[in-house]
């Protein structure tokens, strides 16, 4: 009995482990990736503060050196890709770029997969966020992107080459980064941040939890056998014993033992009490 009821008990046990290992997996990898978006979303906010703040406070400070020099720290844009360069000093994994699909420097230009998140910008101007994972050569990355829309002010350099300042054709010449039109989508900011450290946190958390769960589990096991032999088994081996003395006519036998569990110790009560009958019954036959 004993036997049965513990493979019924470990089966019970490892469909529960099943169930919550696979629900507490998905949680965690879930969990994981919304703190990695998270911290994407924190680098682009601090990507378009930078960007702010060089238009702000740093471009009018180099116009007058503008005339005679063009001077890329002036550009937003460059400014906070040259900051997340050094970011990137310190977190190789981690990635900023500006993706434009028709940059006039050529370090911005979009790649294949830039330029189709930059194309569903321009396709739905609802959106406001595009995420997804790729496979990189540093493993899984997930990215987050959001679009980069020409403001007027942009057009002082990006409308045609004529009405651009003179400093920035000798430095990048006339072929790219003419065109643009007010409000529209011309690239898209990507951060592009790792997988791999949020997913080994996660797994950790969830081989921690598993392996407290599992002990858990085992204690519960052991804990319910002794209970089990105290109560139940032990008590109805003795009653099987007594009962096969009595059985050989051996009316010397101990009382059956009261004890276990109440219906246990209640049936031992009913078998001493017939136990007693049966003496009284056989003393009359004898007489």
């Amino acid at each position: 009995m004993l036997a049965r009821i513990n493979l019924a008990l470990i089966a019970l046990c490892a469909l529960a482990l099943f169930a919550i290992g696979s629900t507490s997996r998905s949680l965690l990898q879930a969990y994981a990736k919304r703190e990695v978006l998270a911290e994407a979303g924190l680098m682009l906010d601090s990507a378009l503060a930078i960007r702010t703040y060089t238009a702000t406070e740093i471009r009018p400070l180099l116009d007058e050196q503008m005339k005679s020099e063009f001077r890329p720290q002036s550009v937003p844009s460059y400014a906070a890709t040259q900051n997340f360069l050094k970011v990137r000093e310190q977190h190789a994994d981690y990635s900023y770029k500006e993706a434009t699909l028709n940059p006039t420097n050529p370090r911005d230009r979009a790649a294949d997969w830039e330029a189709d998140i930059v194309q569903k910008f321009r396709n739905d101007a609802a959106t406001h966020e595009v995420t997804g994972e790729r496979d990189t050569p540093i493993g899984r990355t997930l990215y987050l992107a959001r679009p980069i829309r020409a403001a007027a002010q942009c057009l002082v350099c990006h409308s045609l080459p004529a009405a651009a300042p003179i400093t920035l054709i000798a430095r990048y010449g006339s072929n790219n980064g003419f065109g643009w039109q007010v409000d529209e989508v011309v690239g898209a900011q990507i951060v592009s941040v790792p997988l791999a450290t949020a997913t080994a946190s996660a797994d950790r958390i969830f081989r921690a939890l598993m392996t407290r769960l599992a002990a858990a589990l085992v204690a519960v096991l052991l804990a319910t056998n002794a209970l089990l032999y105290l109560l139940v088994v032990r008590p109805l081996r003795q009653i099987g014993r007594v009962a096969d003395q009595l059985s050989l006519n051996d009316m010397a036998a101990v009382e059956f033992p009261v004890g276990g569990a109440h219906e246990i110790a209640s049936l031992a009560r009913s078998f001493n009490r017939m136990r007693k009958s049966l003496e009284k019954a056989l003393r009359l036959l004898e007489t």
